[in-house]
C-alpha cells in the first residue's frame, strides 16, 4: 500500500491550500503561477485546482482583476484560521513553491524593458536592472526589426545579471 501521509484528497483542503500559497505572496499572480504553487502535492490535479480557485472566486475569498488573482480580506483572514489544518509536509511544500515565485516575482519586478520604433526605421530598445533603490544596469540598443527587439529583451530578462557581471569585467580590466 502507498505511503497517502500529508496528501490533500479534500476538495476543502485544496481550497485550503490555495489560500495558504496565495497569503505567502506580496502580489497577485496569474492561474499558470497559481496551479503551479498549488500543484506541490502529487495528489492534486489541474482541474482540482481550477475547480476550486472558481469556488474561491464565487465565496469571494480570490479576487481575478485583470488575469491576475489575488487573496481578498475575507480570503486572508479564513486562511489564516484554517491554515493549520493542512499537514505540515504539505505546509512544507507549499512554503518552498511560494519561495521560489516570491524570489522569481521580485527578480522580475526589477527588471524592465521597452520597446519603441524609430522614424527612420528600427527599433529602440530599452533594458533597465534595478537594485530596488535605483538602476544599477541601463541600455538603449537600435535594432533592425520588432522581431529582434522581442528577442533582446527576452534575452535580457533571461541574462541581466549576467550581463552585469560581464560589463563590470570588461569595464574593469
Amino acid at each position: 500500500m502507498a505511503d497517502n501521509f500529508g496528501m490533500l484528497y479534500d476538495k476543502i483542503e485544496i481550497k485550503l491550500l490555495i489560500l495558504f500559497v496565495m497569503n505567502r505572496l506580496a502580489e497577485p499572480v496569474t492561474m499558470d503561477t497559481l496551479t503551479e504553487l498549488a500543484m506541490c502535492d502529487e495528489s492534486i490535479s489541474y482541474f482540482d485546482v481550477t475547480e476550486s480557485i472558481a469556488k474561491l472566486i464565487k465565496t469571494k475569498h480570490i479576487s481575478l482583476l485583470d488575469n491576475k488573482y489575488s487573496l481578498t480580506a475575507k480570503g486572508r483572514r479564513n486562511g489564516e484560521i484554517l491554515e493549520k489544518d493542512l499537514p505540515f509536509s504539505v505546509r512544507e511544500k507549499a512554503e518552498e513553491a511560494a519561495e521560489r515565485i516570491r524570489a522569481a516575482l521580485s527578480r522580475n519586478s526589477m527588471i524592465e524593458t521597452s520597446k519603441r520604433p524609430e522614424k527612420n526605421g528600427g527599433f529602440n530598445v530599452k533594458l533597465s536592472m534595478s537594485d530596488g533603490i535605483g538602476d544599477i544596469l541601463s541600455l538603449d540598443l537600435y535594432v533592425a526589426s520588432s522581431e529582434e527587439a522581442q528577442r533582446v529583451e527576452k534575452g535580457f530578462r533571461k541574462n541581466a545579471e549576467k550581463l552585469y557581471h560581464a560589463v563590470i569585467e570588461v569595464i574593469t580590466k
